[in-house]
């Protein structure tokens, strides 16, 4: 399967727009990210349902801590009754959470019980649900008919632990930030689960100037790499560079970041250059044993640009592997 993201940066009546374009171009998932100070995602996610009638659709990611597991139950069923059952769930542990005070003691364990409560819920359980983070009362459920109660559930997480301690609840695991093929086997071992699938996205930047693509993904990648970089085990970076890049960052300094990744490092976080380009770094992580990618903002030099070479020159090519019903 191949998706594509989209920032929650956009005016309203966009979405739905977007969301059919991409239908139409055979992208098999449309989802929209769930970044702190962007747009919260739902609202979104529902003009896409209406605008839409084949892609899944789903928020990459809602986590536990500014979104209570309820509010999540609630607005992932609404999405899953308005797409006629094609919703998804993306969780995660989220980004960002010091912004507004939250530093959690025990995230998995917070994230484990996040993942129980939504389930406990879409389920219409009138059971009390014990927990140390996320509880539920019991004696009441959700008030309203539950379009599909086991709605698809992603985690999204770069962290052994935390695949470890959730992997029997979720149906996906993506590795947001990353398209290096050479990590898919480390997941797939660390998942330890065949029905699991696995999700590889990145921030992407196509078009027929190789160059300008790359020069763009450079900037765009140089916010995150730092930390993504160091949760790749199959990686070693030079740690001078590392410190570099964070300086720079720190500093607001983009451009001089950018100055540090060179293209190879860059192929490894991010589809960047030429459609020719991409095409054969999504081969590469399918061939690898991925079994979706999932391509980012802002995806060519202009969001509308980018699309349409995604969709047109792109993704016809792509060697996808056959269905295999995850």
């Amino acid at each position: 399967m191949i998706s594509i993201a989209f920032q929650t940066n956009k005016p309203l009546r966009d979405y739905g727009p977007l969301a059919q374009q991409a239908e139409t171009y055979g992208f098999d998932v449309v989802t929209v990210y769930n970044d702190m100070l962007y747009q919260p995602a739902w609202l979104p996610l529902l003009e896409m349902a209406r605008h839409t009638h084949r892609v899944r659709l789903g928020p990459t990611a809602v986590n536990p801590f500014t979104c209570h597991p309820i509010n999540m139950a609630g607005n992932i069923a609404l999405l899953d009754e308005a797409s006629n059952g094609r919703a998804y769930l993306g969780i995660a542990r989220g980004a960002w959470l010091d912004f507004v005070g939250l530093n959690p003691p025990h995230p998995i364990a917070a994230l484990r019980e996040a993942l129980a409560c939504v389930r406990h819920l879409l389920h219409q359980s009138t059971e009390p649900l014990p927990g140390d983070y996320f509880s539920l009362a019991g004696g009441d459920s959700l008030r309203w008919t539950i379009h599909r109660p086991d709605i698809p559930i992603l985690l999204g997480t770069w962290g052994a632990r935390t695949i470890t301690a959730c992997r029997d609840m979720v149906q996906e695991v993506k590795l947001g930030g990353s398209a290096n093929p050479n990590v898919v086997a480390w997941l797939r071992a660390t998942i330890n689960r065949p029905e699991v699938g696995i999700v590889l996205g990145a921030v992407t930047v196509v078009a027929e100037d190789g160059r300008a693509a790359r020069d763009l993904a450079r900037r765009e990648v140089a916010l995150y790499l730092p930390v993504v970089a160091e949760l790749d085990p199959t990686l070693t970076l030079d740690p001078e560079l590392v410190a570099g890049l964070k300086t720079a960052v720190q500093s607001y300094d983009f451009g001089r970041a950018a100055g540090y990744i060179s293209d190879d490092l860059l192929a490894r976080f991010a589809f960047a250059g030429t459609p020719r380009d991409v095409i054969a770094q999504a081969d590469a992580i399918f061939a690898a044993g991925a079994d979706r990618v999932e391509f980012g903002t802002p995806h060519g030099l202009s969001t509308q640009a980018g699309l349409e070479l995604l969709g047109k020159e792109v993704l016809p090519h792509i060697t996808q592997p056959a269905a295999n019903g995850k």
